[in-house]
């Protein structure tokens, strides 16, 4: 008999988010005991108010279009999390399994969101639920899994969001080395909580070390004084400066916003890390003519789909089509995962790794790869990185001089409990 499969995205969504939904829904096809593929609108939130949409029966032709369609409109994310006290909401969770036959769940999102999988999971075994839990990685911070990359090499979302600050860099360079003689220092803020994999990557844009860049990553052993120094420096030797630092840089108090998984929402805040920056170069004064200004980017830093990387959109998708596959052959309690050869040539290959080995893991970005100062990255960095933004541009599908997405019918499961309000949404 067959069972059906419920997929569901969690977390801030990314370039290629949806080349791993493509991948679970083609893939299957191919199996004789998968019924209908299901997608759990807005993640677990979803899943707890039954809104479940039948992917099974869309059109090939929007299906196909997910390859070129960035972000989370199609099935939705979100930053909802299952805690251990909330005994109703994993109630309702297998309730809802159980009510429309689902016997695979597969969970694509962060470490967070794989402690979420694992739960359900080892919940599902308690209750007798014969359910098959299965993880697909996805952050655009590199941060899932291990630090010597033996559990996963890199994250789907990350290599899009590598090849969006190469370009943004090279283009800040162009502004900045124009403009010097009024705004002879530019400050642009990446996204990065406390991990330091997307302000690296500003170093692909000037591997060869010919712009004046200084780069901080949330990890680097520098005070905000150092840095202003740093940056003196800098203009004193090449007359501008371009300052690529991380939202998660310590600058003290921003008046921060926490999202429900404990994690600071900076473009909340009420103050940016880039603007801390300027003021404090301003202030302390530039040995030059001229202000420090600052461009802060948002989360276009995720979604800018004509910066994605034709290579990460391909790995994202073998990756949806390894977790369909581990949970179509009954490998539950996994990842599909994504590892390096050895070798100067880069190649991948797909395997699984424990979801206990990798929910709630945090990878941190190798201390050996910044450099002494702690305002640059190193070439083994670079080497690791340019493999994954790719050689060429992603061609996109267009209509009337606009992008072509996805738009899925509104083809919904019928709801067969009472209606139910998440725990943590109940006033």
């Amino acid at each position: 008999m067959k069972k059906n499969v419920l997929v569901a995205q969690s977390g801030g969504p990314t370039c290629v988010i949806n080349s791993s939904l493509r991948g679970v829904i083609e893939a299957a096809k191919e199996f004789d005991n998968i019924g209908t593929v299901f997608g759990g609108c807005h993640g677990i939130e979803g899943v707890l108010k039954e809104e479940l949409i039948n992917l099974s029966e869309q059109p090939e032709e929007e299906i196909a279009l997910l390859r070129y369609t960035p972000a989370a409109g199609s099935i939705g994310t979100c930053r909802y999390k299952l805690k251990p006290h909330q005994k109703e909401d994993f109630d309702r969770v297998i309730d809802v399994l159980k009510a429309h036959n689902i016997r695979y769940f597969l969970y694509n999102g962060g470490n967070d969101s794989m402690d979420t999988a694992h739960k359900i999971a080892q919940l599902a075994q308690i209750r007798g639920l014969d359910l098959t839990a299965v993880g697909v990685p996805k952050t655009i911070d590199n941060d899932v899994g291990d630090s010597e990359f033996k559990l996963i090499d890199h994250t789907p979302g990350y290599g899009s969001t590598a090849k969006y600050w190469l370009h943004t860099v090279q283009y800040a360079n162009e502004e900045n080395k124009g403009s010097c003689p009024a705004d002879p220092v530019l400050v642009l803020l990446a996204m990065g909580r406390t991990i330091g994999f997307i302000p690296a990557a500003a170093r692909l844009a000037d591997p060869n070390r010919e712009m004046p860049l200084l780069i901080y990553l949330a990890e680097s052993p520098c005070s905000l004084d150092e840095l202003t120094e740093q940056v003196r420096t800098k203009v004193k030797e090449a007359g501008r400066c371009i300052v690529v630092i991380s939202e998660g840089f310590d600058v003290g108090d921003l008046g921060a916003v926490k999202d429900s998984f404990g994690h600071i929402e900076f473009g909340a805040s009420q103050t940016t890390v880039a603007q801390i920056v300027v003021n404090h170069l301003n202030q302390k004064g530039l040995p030059a003519k001229g202000f420090a200004r600052s461009n802060i980017p948002g989360t276009d830093q995720r979604h800018a789909m004509a910066y994605a990387s034709l290579v990460d959109l391909d790995e994202a998708y073998r990756l949806g089509q390894k977790a369909m596959e581990l949970a179509a052959t009954e490998q539950g309690g996994f990842m599909s995962t994504i590892l390096r050869d050895p070798g100067f040539i880069y190649n991948v290959r797909y395997d699984k790794v424990p979801l206990e080995l990798v929910a709630n893991s945090e990878r941190t970005f190798p201390a050996s790869w910044i450099l002494p100062g702690g305002c640059d990255v190193s070439t083994d960095f670079i080497r690791y990185a340019k493999p994954l933004v790719g050689e060429d541009m992603l061609s996109l599908p267009m209509i009337g001089g606009r992008h072509r997405l996805t738009r899925f019918e509104s083809i919904y499961s019928d709801k067969k409990l009472p209606e139910y309000v998440p725990e943590a949404d109940r006033k």
